[in-house]
């Protein structure tokens, strides 16, 4: 049993594969990370809602969501508790409009992608990567 239960924030994203098989990265406006698109869950909100919604607030993008691929909780520097699930998708265009949230974006190649991004992204974009082969 786990000494210390965790209290998390919970945070969906999606892996967007578009029409020629690239992954979207966003860069973030507040450290200029990249990261894939989404956001936190709201309270009472359908998982599978809020991702969409995320995406879609972020990105402009209309995404045919898929299953999850990928899940993580951890503490961040501040010590605060969160929980990423990370959704295979797709989109049929590749016209992004970014909110305020972002300063850029890129369609990269899965490879790529996944090494532009931190470890459980990382691992999420080479999971959904696999879950498209198959």
């Amino acid at each position: 049993m786990t000494e210390r239960p965790l209290r998390a924030t919970v945070s969906l994203r999606g892996v967007l594969f578009g029409p020629g098989g690239e992954v979207l990265v966003v860069r973030r406006t507040t450290d200029e990370g990249w990261e894939l698109p989404g956001g936190r869950l709201g309270a009472e909100e359908d998982a599978d809602e809020g991702v969409a919604r995320e995406i879609a607030e972020e990105t402009g993008l209309d995404v045919e969501l898929g299953q999850p691929v990928h899940a993580v909780a951890w503490r961040n520097d501040d010590d605060n508790g969160r929980f990423g699930v990370y959704y295979y998708c797709t989109v049929t265009e590749r016209a992004v409009s970014l909110s305020d949230e972002h300063i850029e974006y890129e369609w990269l190649a899965p490879s790529t992608a996944e090494t532009r991004l931190s470890g459980p992204q990382g691992e999420a974009v080479s999971n959904a990567t696999e879950v498209r082969e198959e």
